[in-house]
């Protein structure tokens, strides 16, 4: 306490404005004087006002009055998009995009490509082949040379997919 010298401040830090305890009376009297003259608020309305508020509004309110009721959707919009989902509609369901598929429009090679890489067995390929697809007029007799299937063995196979 010392050390700040708090003991010894003068001024207290609150002030009041000038002549404020002399005129105190006369500006509280004269607040009392003005809320005694002032008993009303100015506002008047007629006699039995809220008696009759209701009938009044009430025939100012007609029913015959059918306000305007205005669309979401206009007509022709309306018509333009249905128009539109029906063609999408109807392109989809035709059978522009439908390509049939027949067997002998398949490629010999695509048809190998597909047995080797799906690990077809022999069994499978057997219920595919009818009594007439096994007819002997339908396989090609090649009248091949023995040496020309010999060449063709050693420089295509590999040894060992013969050995095992």
């Amino acid at each position: 306490m010392q050390k700040n010298r708090i003991h010894n401040i003068n001024k207290t830090g609150f002030k009041t404005p000038q002549d404020y305890f002399n005129n105190l009376e006369d500006a509280i009297l004269s607040e009392i004087k003005l809320k005694e003259s002032i008993n009303n608020s100015g506002f008047k309305i007629p006699e039995s006002y809220f008696d009759t508020f209701e009938s009044r509004v009430m025939n100012q309110i007609s029913d015959n009055e059918t306000p305007k009721v205005i669309s979401l959707f206009n007509k022709r919009t309306l018509v333009y998009v249905s128009s539109i989902a029906a063609a999408v509609l109807l392109l989809f369901n035709l059978s522009i995009f439908n390509k049939d598929l027949d067997w002998n429009k398949l490629d010999t090679e695509t048809v190998e490509n597909y047995m080797i890489n799906e690990d077809i067995s022999s069994y499978e390929i057997a219920s595919l082949l009818s009594d007439e697809d096994l007819k002997e007029e339908n396989f090609i007799t090649y009248n091949l040379n023995e040496e020309n299937v010999e060449t063709y063995l050693l420089n295509n196979l590999d040894i060992d997919d013969i050995i095992e």
